[in-house]
């Protein structure tokens, strides 16, 4: 089955709008993992408006006993400190996406046009520390061939374009070129990550994707966790991936 890695960052951000520990991060990971998902997702942005470096480490210490059953993935930008981190922390997946000044969420994947320096760098310095690597691309042949020079082992499909023409009815069509660039990422020997805008709607479609090994959500199931709770909308984005 797609594995589903839940993004908690939205519960950090509720949590520093007020200051405090209210809601109490670990808590909502606890409840995420007894509702029977294996993988966490954090996203440490440089300006720490919602995960801190203090948060890292300490679902990084309750993800500790659970090495092997449950993933622990961080996203970002291969920044200094970030990279500093991930190299101390050691999680099961590093996913390396781009970030622009100013943004509230990402906004493109990664190409040839905007790498950085510091990527070509960050990649062989995780794998060396037994870190996978995931880049986050566009579901497209270029950035895909990309990737896989680069020695990443999975790749991130973007899928916001797809969330948007599933929106207007043009769901299966913008599929098809998601199957084409899953397709060429499998023949490459990299695995299939996916991850932006997915939700209980449109991925009963996008859960067919071949060779998909994982999707991270986390804005769609925790604006949900509002007025359903945490436990019973993990279990239904379960469901939905076990079809």
């Amino acid at each position: 089955m797609v594995q589903l890695s839940v993004n908690v960052n939205k519960i950090a951000t509720l949590r520093n709008s007020r200051g405090g520990e209210v809601p109490n991060l670990i808590d909502g990971v606890d409840v995420i993992l007894s509702a029977g998902c294996r993988g966490i997702t954090v996203h440490p942005r440089e300006d720490q408006r919602h995960i801190t470096p203090e948060d890292v480490r300490a679902i990084a210490e309750r993800l500790a006993p659970e090495r092997g059953r449950v993933e622990f993935n961080i996203e970002g930008d291969p920044r200094d400190d970030l990279l500093a981190m991930v190299l101390d922390v050691r999680p099961d997946q590093c996913t390396l996406v781009p970030v622009l000044p100013h943004e509230i969420t990402s906004q493109a994947g990664w190409s040839e046009a905007n790498q950085t320096a510091a990527l070509k760098t960050a990649i062989p310095a995780l794998k060396e520390a037994g870190i996978r690597v995931s880049l986050f691309v566009e579901a497209l042949p270029e950035p895909i061939r990309w990737a896989r020079s680069l020695g990443a082992d999975r790749v991130e499909l973007y899928t916001e374009p797809y969330a948007r023409a599933f929106e207007r009815g043009e769901g299966e069509r913008e599929l098809r070129r998601y199957v084409e660039a899953a397709t060429l990422a499998h023949e490459l020997g990299l695995g299939i990550n996916a991850g932006h805008d997915l939700d209980l709607d449109n991925l009963t479609l996008f859960r067919t994707l071949p060779h998909l090994d994982e999707v991270s959500i986390g804005h769609a199931l925790i604006s949900r966790a509002l007025f359903v709770g945490l436990d019973k909308v993990v279990r239904e984005y379960l469901d939905v991936l076990a079809g």
